[in-house]
């Protein structure tokens, strides 16, 4: 296949070549060398770039549909925009890649690293993150809808506003994450590592947080209404005025897994409001 005078072959050296806007529905590009090469809007859809050096290329709105890019390296690329719905990125190198505003909708992103990656208001739902690198990512205003998130290092990450409505998030790590008023309704987060993470009006009614550690973590104002807290770890959380109502929680509130949360202005499992030196009203 022969495209711009370009061959279009695996293993091929296209860095720096300039495809844009070109049709290579099905190629076969499988490890090919395409660093710095101009491909935005290319078509891609079903091609295997599997193995693939992307490094540095422009990629903005490519149509890349059920794309394989397992173990390609793509680090710094621009994907703003682009379409990877259901497209193969197993293990690919996708660090501080640009993707706002892109579709990743059911694509495998199983071991993918995406450390500092920028995925602002991208679309992830239904996406498999298990055991993905989004540390230091940017997810604000993310579509992580029902994504599977199992064993995901999201240290430090920023997911404010994004929705996370029944993801699994189960042994995630979270540690300082920044999820200010996501929603994560009815999200499986047991036995997550959500040590100082900011849930700041945070929407987490019917979640479950079991055995989750949330020590230092700021959940003031966050919605937790019949969320799953045994065995929770809330050592000095910040709590205030947050919405328990039928939460299920130690039944002393100041001892367990609670020892020094701020509870002041919170609304308690049995519909009390909890004021300060431990009065309910």
């Amino acid at each position: 296949m022969e495209v711009n005078g370009y061959k279009i072959e695996p293993y091929e050296n296209l860095s720096g070549t300039k495809l844009k806007g070109a049709d290579l529905t099905g190629a076969n590009l499988h490890g090919a060398n395409l660093t710095g090469a101009n491909l935005t809007g290319v078509d891609l859809t079903g091609v295997d770039l599997s193995f693939a050096r992307l490094r540095d290329a422009n990629l903005k709105h490519a149509q890349l549909t059920g794309a394989k890019l397992n173990f390609a390296n793509l680090n710094q690329a621009n994907l703003t925009g682009a379409k990877l719905n259901f497209a193969n990125l197993t293990k690919a190198n996708l660090s501080k890649v640009n993707l706002r505003d892109a579709d990743l909708t059911k694509a495998d992103l199983i071991k993918a690293d995406l450390i500092e990656a920028d995925l602002t208001r991208t679309k992830l739902n239904f996406a498999n993150l298990t055991r993905a690198n989004l540390t230091g990512a940017k997810l604000n205003f993310a579509d992580l809808t029902k994504a599977n998130l199992n064993r995901a290092n999201l240290t430090d990450a920023k997911l404010k506003f994004a929705d996370l409505n029944f993801a699994n998030l189960n042994y995630a790590h979270l540690t300082g994450a920044k999820l200010t008023s996501a929603t994560l309704f009815d999200a499986n987060l047991e036995d997550a590592k959500l040590r100082g993470a900011d849930l700041s009006g945070a929407h987490l009614s019917d979640a479950n947080l079991s055995d989750a550690n949330l020590e230092d973590a700021n959940l003031s104002g966050a919605d937790l209404s019949f969320a799953n807290l045994l065995w929770a770890n809330l050592t000095g959380a910040k709590l205030n005025f947050a919405d328990l109502t039928g939460a299920y929680l130690f039944e002393n509130l100041t001892g367990g897994g609670l020892f020094n949360a701020n509870l002041v202005g919170a609304i308690l499992p049995d519909g009390t409001i909890y004021e300060l030196h431990g009065r309910r009203v």
